[in-house]
């Protein structure tokens, strides 16, 4: 039994990896650190484990676990990792955006299972990818596998609000949300980065910008993005370079269906559909912003480190109703 602990307990993500952790067979839940919780049953925030567990936060952590997720806002995993060490034999797999670009100032592995999937089985620390960027990359992670990407490509993507996690502000509130739709951090998206970097990895001559404009939807979890750039073989051999990328995923998965969020809500799953359009592929790609984007992912990658089947504790079903 793998014994996990989590920093950082409060907020969405964190939420959602509870739930997972206490209905994975091959896991204890052994602590959950919170600083502004200690002392509460997290029943008392995550009020839908009521119940479910009597387990507390706490402010103690236990440095012998066998693996520890970080659910921290950005820039703090560094911070916290500097004041608190771990055994030798705890792995890491931190949700912020704090390891996600290659440095020699750490040895973290970029978490994308569709990319880095022997790399994440025999590593011990592991940066979990971003929700945009997982929803993104995916969308055309397979053309620069093949030199496809020749082109500019552009991204227009909707995320719910959780992606903005539980802090207040101006647009985070329901009086604001509510019937609205707004556009931020157009061109200059932190995951824009990362999105760059998996793409140089299976491409290494790719120079053409992405161009991505991120949308705030008036929704609570998903995201649905759309991605086109210029293409010019068949939509069948299209269909068939990403078939054949994913054809061993088990998580991500090409249809000629309709793509809509009730697919994937609650699920772990990416579903990604082609379209052709004159000298344009076009690519919709749908996630569930804090599983595959975020929670879910976090414990596939903990699969994978421990040698556990892919999809242990992730038979999530979407409420399409």
């Amino acid at each position: 039994m793998i014994e996990a602990g989590i920093i950082g307990g409060a907020g969405y993500t964190a939420g959602e990896l509870i739930r997972i952790l206490l209905n994975h067979p091959g896991v204890n839940l052994n602590f959950v650190f919170s600083t502004s919780q200690p002392g509460k049953p997290i029943h008392s925030i995550h009020q839908d484990l009521i119940g479910e567990t009597e387990i507390q936060f706490t402010n103690e952590i236990n440095k012998e676990v066998d693996v520890v997720f970080l659910c921290l806002g950005h820039g703090n995993s560094k911070k916290f990792l500097a004041e608190n060490q771990f055994s030798e034999k705890t792995k890491i797999v931190d949700l912020s955006t704090d390891f996600r670009q290659k440095s020699d100032d750490h040895s973290f592995v970029y978490g994308l299972p569709e990319l880095n999937n022997a790399e994440i089985k025999s590593a011990d620390f592991i940066a979990n990818p971003g929700c945009f960027a997982t929803a993104i990359t995916l969308a055309i992670l397979p053309l620069a596998k093949n030199g496809h990407l020749k082109d500019e490509v552009h991204v227009n993507a909707v995320t719910g609000a959780t992606g903005a996690g539980t802090s207040l502000s101006e647009t985070t509130h329901f009086s604001w949300r509510d019937n609205n739709f707004s556009a931020y951090k157009s061109f200059e998206h932190q995951h824009l980065n990362e999105i760059g970097q998996s793409l140089k990895q299976l491409q290494s001559d790719h120079e053409a910008e992405v161009y991505f404009i991120p949308n705030r939807g008036n929704f609570s979890r998903g995201i649905h993005a759309t991605a086109y750039t210029k293409f010019s073989g068949s939509l069948e051999e299209a269909k068939k370079i990403y078939k054949d990328f994913y054809a061993d995923s088990v998580f991500t998965f090409v249809t000629d269906e309709e793509l809509h969020l009730k697919q994937i809500v609650n699920t772990n799953k990416c579903l990604l559909r082609l379209q052709k359009f004159g000298d344009k592929l076009l690519v919709t790609s749908i996630i569930d912003n804090l599983l595959k984007g975020a929670s879910g992912q976090a414990v596939q990658n903990m699969n994978l480190m421990f040698g556990l089947d892919e999809k242990m504790g992730l038979n999530l079903k979407a409420s399409y109703f």
